[in-house]
This record gives structure tokens, C-alpha cells and sequence, in this order.
């Protein structure tokens, strides 16, 4: 069964398709399609246990090189030797693991506390679901400052626009519409009968009929190309691992030429092995890592202390590594509320708001007021405009 091309189809046979409504899809039915279809979220990598967290940390070159030299330490009967490698090497691995369960751990409190909602038509109704409940068929209702939680197809626009950023790269909000396009071919960025996952509306509000959710999403799309890359290593990790392969290579070549130098001197063979890995074992800066990884530490509880995570201590160093940031836009937080403090009405400047109901001015101001705006009166509640005095003054009755 080919997929349907969402943008070029019109309005009634997308609702057709999806067996919905524009008053939404009913409880029974939203509910089956939730067992159908699955939540309405994108699959997370799996998180690492405190065990792989630990043995994660082993996972460096350097600590590899220094597991050798304890390893021959040994050997050759240097206990204390051993001990104070393998002391270091366990001191790094539970400052690392200890510092990414923490990071962990606030990235999933930071994940639950930001789970976005949606204003749903259920039965008929306007109610506010979490967004992994909602459905292919649900009916969105949409304004400015919502970020849009499934791929919708829009069913009716008043003068919304929407930040694509994420998705598209444009930087400037893209006018939206509900006529359907004739192209099916056309770029994602130019579908503007589309409302995106995880773009944000600026402007405007409308109403959508959801078309694909979790990984059927444009963004979904994304996350499954990005679960296929690879991790990049730090500058400094980068670094470390070049330095501790010079060192290693080094220090086998001087091993290499003093053990032959003895041999050729007439020297016992096992006293030149002796000697040749005692100076292996010397030549390696067993508190190297130490010193990095607290280090790395204190940069990041630094970082902390200014409300930033740091989930890997490498990544610390990044930031020192940074020549240029450039940044657009600057993002805002709202309660979503607007303050009244000035009037022109006939041509006169009013710090309060009288509200004299005999006045036919002040009538047509309350009549705009009412029909350019998105306010609903909730129950049990008035309402009214304050002034910057403080005085309350009902605006709309």
C-alpha cells in the first residue's frame, strides 16, 4: 500500500482516510488506535547500567596502557607498584561513572518535567493530553507559543506561522495555510499545509488533524539517522590518546635499545628483561589520568553550579576548546499572560481602565478586545485587566 501524500490531498479525504472527524476521534476509538499504533514518542537508546557506566570508563587508551604497566608490575614482583596503578585507575573510573549517573539521572527528571501537552478534541471536547497519548486521527488545536507534538496536517489557519528551525534550518517562521498543495515532490520545508513535530508555533493559531506520530514523524526520521552514527571523541580525548600511543611507542623503542645494548654487552638475559620493563613501567605517568579526571571534575561541578549538565567528563574540555559560538534568536519564557497598562480610545491617553458603559467608544474598544483575542474564561473565574497602579477593573463581562 503506497503512503499517502499528507499535503497534496485535500482536508475531507485526509479525515476520510484517517476515519476521523473535526470534532475529533472519541475516547473508545483513541484508545484502540494508542494499542494500534504505540505511544506517541521516539525511542530512546537504552540507558547503561552503573556496571557498564563503570566498565565504560575503562574504555581509553591510556588506561589501557596503564593496565599493562600494573600487569607487569606484577610480574615482575613490584606489588606496591600495582597496587598504586590499579588505585589510580579505580579512582578515575568512579569519578567518571559517578558524575555521568548524575548527569543521568538529571537529564531524565529535566525530560519528565518538560513532557509537552496538547489541547486535544475528544468526544466533541477541548482537553489537554500529554502528548505520548495522542493518536493518528486526533484533532489539534493550536496558537502561539505551543510546540507542535505530532505531524499534523492543518484543517483551518488564522494567520499561524511556525519555527521550522530544527527541521529545516530556515531561521525566519514559515506562513501557514490549509489549502492543499498540487506538487507531491516538494521540499519539506515549502509542505506549508504541514505542522511538524517539535517545530513551534509563533504566531497565529489553527487546527490540525494529526497524520503520523513517534518514529513516522519527520523528526523520527532524524532520530533514526542519528541512532546510526557513531559517538565523536573530545579534543582532549583526542589528545590524550595520541600522546599515550607516542609515549607507548617511545618507551618500547628505549626498552627495545637498552635490553639489546646489554645483551650486545655481555649482560644475563633476565636481568636486561628486568631492567628493560622496569624502565616501562617507570616511564609511564600513572597519575596522568588521575590528574585529568579530577580536573574534568571540578570544571563540571563548576559547570553545575551555573545549571549545566555535563554528562561525560570529557566533554568538559570542549568548551575550552570553543573559538567562536554563534547563536540566533534569543528564547523567552512566558506564563502566557498580558498586562493592560495604557489606552488610546478617541483620541485620549487612559493610565486606568474607567469602563464607562454609556460610552460608545469604549463599547467598540471592549467589542475588539473580545474578537481579537484567544482568551477562554475559565470556570469560576472573571475575566479582568489590572492596571500598573495595581487596581483590578473588569475589561470584558
Amino acid at each position: 500500500m503506497q503512503p499517502v501524500v499528507w499535503h497534496s490531498t485535500e482536508t475531507d479525504e485526509v479525515l476520510l482516510l484517517l476515519k476521523s472527524s473535526a470534532t475529533g476521534l472519541t475516547t473508545a476509538d483513541a484508545q484502540k488506535r494508542l494499542t494500534e499504533y504505540g505511544p506517541n514518542t521516539i525511542p530512546e537508546r537504552r540507558h547503561r547500567t552503573l556496571l557498564a557506566m563503570l566498565l565504560g570508563q575503562f574504555a581509553d587508551f591510556m588506561i589501557m596502557v596503564l593496565l599493562a604497566a600494573a600487569l607487569i608490575s606484577g610480574f615482575i614482583g613490584e606489588l606496591l607498584d600495582t597496587i598504586a596503578i590499579l588505585v589510580i585507575i579505580l579512582l578515575n573510573a568512579i569519578i567518571g561513572m559517578i558524575q555521568e549517573f548524575r548527569a543521568e539521572r538529571a537529564v531524565a527528571a529535566l525530560r519528565e518535567m518538560t513532557a509537552p501537552e496538547a489541547q486535544v478534541l475528544r468526544d466533541g471536547q477541548t482537553v489537554s493530553l500529554v502528548a505520548t497519548e495522542l493518536v493518528p486521527g486526533d484533532v489539534i488545536l493550536l496558537e502561539a507559543g505551543n510546540v507542535v507534538s505530532a505531524d499534523l496536517r492543518l484543517l483551518e489557519v488564522e494567520e499561524m506561522q511556525a519555527d521550522e528551525s530544527a527541521l529545516t534550518g530556515e531561521s525566519n517562521p514559515v506562513d501557514k495555510h490549509s489549502a492543499c498543495l498540487g506538487k507531491a515532490d516538494i521540499p519539506l520545508g515549502d509542505r506549508q499545509n504541514l505542522a511538524l513535530k517539535s517545530s513551534l508555533i509563533t504566531r497565529g493559531r489553527g487546527m490540525g488533524v494529526v497524520v503520523a506520530t513517534g518514529l513516522e514523524t519527520e523528526i523520527g526520521h532524524i532520530a533514526e539517522l542519528l541512532c546510526g552514527e557513531a559517538g565523536t571523541k573530545t579534543p582532549l580525548q583526542v589528545r590524550l590518546t595520541r600522546f599515550g600511543r607516542h609515549l607507548a611507542l617511545a618507551v618500547l623503542a628505549i626498552c627495545t635499545i637498552v635490553f639489546t645494548a646489554g645483551l650486545l654487552q655481555g649482560q644475563p638475559v633476565l636481568l636486561m628483561l628486568l631492567t628493560a620493563v622496569s624502565l616501562a613501567v617507570a616511564a609511564i605517568p600513572e597519575a596522568l589520568p588521575a590528574v585529568v579526571t579530577i580536573s574534568l571534575a571540578l570544571g563540571a561541578r563548576k559547570l553545575i553550579r551555573r545549571n549545566a549538565l555535563v554528562r561525560n567528563l570529557p566533554a568538559v574540555e570542549t568548551l575550552g576548546s570553543v573559538t567562536y559560538i554563534c547563536a540566533d534568536k534569543t528564547g523567552t519564557l512566558t506564563q502566557n499572560r498580558m498586562t493592560v497598562e495604557l489606552f488610546f480610545v478617541a483620541g485620549e491617553r487612559y493610565e486606568l481602565l474607567p469602563y464607562p458603559a454609556t460610552n460608545a467608544s469604549w463599547a467598540e474598544l471592549g467589542q475588539a478586545l473580545a474578537l481579537n483575542n484567544d482568551v477562554e474564561k475559565k470556570d469560576g473565574e472573571e475575566c479582568r485587566a489590572r492596571s500598573h497602579e495595581g487596581t483590578r477593573y473588569r475589561l470584558i463581562d
